[in-house]
């Protein structure tokens, strides 16, 4: 099956001038065409040259064009103990790449048959038409390297949707009685969760005279072996039927295997491929973790984990498929199981196997916990306790995330009663048979693994609302309650908003006003807005703000109460600020006129004679007399409807104009009556005033 190429020695001229010798590859039935739409699978090798007993060599080889590479040397169970590294040129860019070395601690075959070959782990490097290589043993070692020693290079070809109907048997061609099987008659029970989708080897192109022998079963799987394919991990997830078909010939031609090693093979992107034929529901034996193929399946990651973690499609794909597997058999991915060792070896951490001696496996295991490799890489070794809860479940980390058309105080939530709530879990969707929505314990609303949200309609009241996973394992995972109050009823105003003048600066633009309210509500009032003549949004628990008025405008004050539920209600009255200069009031006394444009409309009324007075007369709900402050100033009496009503200060530290010093509100309109009188202040009787302001 393997075809043998003949070497042709040429020269390549370097960037800087330099020559070296290069050997030119070409199969011996004739070069293929590169690029050209169909090709079939092929591999080529190449002889590692040299004698001495340390170190092999191939040079820089123009070769057919190629997409995976890998040593191989005679004897199965021969390891290769040293280095092997390989550098490629890309077939696009003409560029000779980095060098890479090769994953040697492939397993071997448990059954080495004349012709298997020693091998280390084929290198996905893409398409590529040029090859060097280089072999070294282990320093400090003497013994020689393996004989026989090739660079083998696949070709995965390009195979057409009618060539793969062509070359793929029927699933019911795989039957029993061609299987020389510990288990004459291997059935395929029904798993405890659902199969995931899986590419066929037709659909991959698996060209079925590359592994004529009839398929072996075993009684059952008892855990899943995870393994990586080493290789770039940049493949476009379009070319990983092309990785399949070159490690299924890698395994096929240059191991000399019956098929390729693997159960399953799974791309980054999350694609299932079958592996091994005999039935993806079958207990198939493969090649893929040497001293424990017996009672497992293998399942290898496209790419490779020393660093770089495995991507959570690819995650997703090993544990649905280690689920269903492991669910055929009733075993649990989470535990443990014992299984017989069928060679007497190490693993990567040392521990000892003595062949026909039981030893406790995680049922999800790594190939590394069975041989001596570093398969399939630290990174994704890290992340097998993930694949082993994502596989057996309950689903994890579901938290509800959001309750919208709600709002929250405190713990409890309140909305009008159609709320949607919103969930996430960190256990992936395609694991997860399904969601529901529970209200007060029942469930209302339930969607598949790949919900995150519904929309809720509740009877008025408190409810408790959760949301419940359930794996497709069938174990069940519930959110921690939210209290969700449904109702609908409006806050409410105890009267319209009122407002009163204050004590402030006035200008003939604006005079400083207090807007006031008392809102509530039957659950929970949330906050309160002014919607005119300004916006602002206050707290539940506010009631006043200082704010200002353009005198000679009528204005609507307008506020809404909101509830955390989304229920409001509107209040609003209307007010008019009037300005009254000193010239409108009714004199007694001595008074003298002043203009600056410090005073309120550019001028004031003056007196330090004791008694003389000044009287406004106005329909409205709220004053403010305004005056100029200074250190020199005096003092005056407020009557108001002829009471006493205030002894008046006007001295002030600094000078100060259009000061409303005193302020007088009523609950309603009314006609009244201001009345300032001078009290002569002994050294400093001088009164100033600017005018009065009422609202009405």
């Amino acid at each position: 099956m393997r075809r043998r190429v003949w070497l042709t020695l040429g020269a390549v001229v370097l960037g800087g001038g330099g020559v070296v010798t290069y050997a030119a590859a070409s199969p011996s039935g004739g070069p293929e065409a590169a690029g050209q739409d169909r090709r079939p699978v092929e591999v080529y090798d190449l002889a590692l040259q040299g004698s001495a007993a340390d170190e092999r060599k191939l040079p820089r080889t123009e070769t057919e064009q190629f997409s995976l590479v890998g040593v191989s040397w005679t004897g199965a169970l021969k390891p290769l103990e040293g280095t092997a590294q390989v550098r490629t040129r890309s077939l696009e860019t003409g560029a000779w790449g980095a060098w890479h070395d090769l994953e040697l601690d492939a397993a071997p075959a448990e059954k080495p048959e004349a012709g298997m070959r020693g091998a280390s782990h084929p290198l996905w490097v893409g398409p590529s038409d040029g090859v060097e290589a280089r072999v070294a043993r282990e320093d400090g070692t003497t013994a020689a390297l393996p004989k026989g020693l090739e660079v083998n290079l696949v070709d995965p070809g390009v195979v057409t949707e009618a060539e793969t109907r062509m070359s793929a048997p029927e699933p019911a061609a795989f039957v029993a009685d061609e299987s020389p099987s510990p288990s004459p008659e291997p059935t395929a029970p029904p798993s405890t969760v659902p199969q995931p989708p899986v590419t066929s080897r037709a659909d991959w192109g698996a060209d079925e005279s590359k592994s004529p022998d009839p398929s072996e079963y075993n009684a059952d799987v008892k855990a899943v072996f995870v393994h990586h394919t080493d290789g770039a991990n940049d493949y476009d997830c379009a070319e990983s039927a092309s990785l399949v078909r070159g490690i299924y010939a890698y395994h096929t031609e240059v191991n000399e295997w019956n098929d390729v090693g693997y159960n399953f093979l799974v791309d980054k992107c999350g694609t299932v491929f079958e592996g091994r034929k005999g039935g993806i529901d079958r207990p198939v034996l493969g090649a893929h973790t040497y001293g424990f193929n017996r009672e497992s399946a293998g399942i290898a990651v496209l790419g490779e984990y020393g660093s770089a973690a495995a991507s959570d499609a690819a995650l997703t794909a090993v544990a649905r498929v280690s689920a269903w597997k492991l669910g055929q058999y009733g075993a649990d991915p989470s535990g443990s199981v014992q299984l017989t060792a069928g060679a007497t070896q190490k693993n990567y951490f040392g521990t000892s196997f003595t062949s026909g001696t039981a030893y406790t496996f995680k049922r999800v295991s790594a190939h590394r916990d069975g041989f001596n490799t570093q398969c399939p890489g630290d990174a994704l070794y890290a992340q097998l306790p993930t694949v082993r809860a994502w596989a057996a479940g309950p689903v994890a980390g579901l938290k509800i995330v959001s309750l919208t058309d709600a709002a929250a105080k405190g713990s409890t939530y309140y909305t009008k009663g159609t709320p949607v709530v919103r969930w996430s879990a960190t256990t992936p969707a395609a694991l997860i048979k399904k969601y529901e929505v529970l209200v007060d314990g029942q469930a209302v609303a339930a969607t598949s693994g790949a919900g995150y949200a519904k929309r809720l309609a509740l009877a008025t009241g408190t409810h408790t609302v959760t949301v419940r996973a359930t794996h497709q394992s069938g174990t069940t995972t519930t959110t921690a309650p939210l209290t969700v109050v449904a109702e609908t009823t409006a806050p409410t105003f105890t009267g319209p908003p009122t407002l009163a003048l204050r004590t402030g600066t006035v200008n003939t633009g604006s005079v400083p006003v207090a807007l006031r309210w008392k809102a509530a509500d039957d659950q929970a009032l949330r906050q309160v807005q002014l919607l005119s003549p300004a916006t602002a949004t206050f707290s539940a628990a506010a009631y006043l703000s200082n704010r200002t008025a353009k005198p000679g405008t009528a204005a609507t004050w307008s506020m809404r109460a909101y509830d955390y539920a989304g229920n409001y209600r509107n209040a609003s009255a209307t007010y008019t600020p009037v300005i009254l200069q000193e010239s409108a009031a009714v004199r007694t006394g001595s008074w003298s006129a002043r203009t600056s444009s410090g005073y309120l409309g550019g001028r004031s009324y003056s007196s330090a004679s004791k008694g003389a007075s000044l009287t406004w007369t106005f329909t409205g709900r709220s004053a403010a007399w305004v005056v100029s402050r200074a250190s020199s100033s005096g003092q005056a009496y407020v009557y108001v409807d002829g009471v006493k009503a205030a002894t008046v200060d006007l001295r002030s530290a600094t000078t100060s104009y259009r000061q409303a010093i005193w302020t007088k509100s009523w609950s309603a309109n009314a006609k009244h009556t201001v009345k300032i009188v001078v009290v002569g202040t002994s050294g400093r009787p001088t009164v100033t005033t600017d005018g009065l302001v009422y609202l009405r």
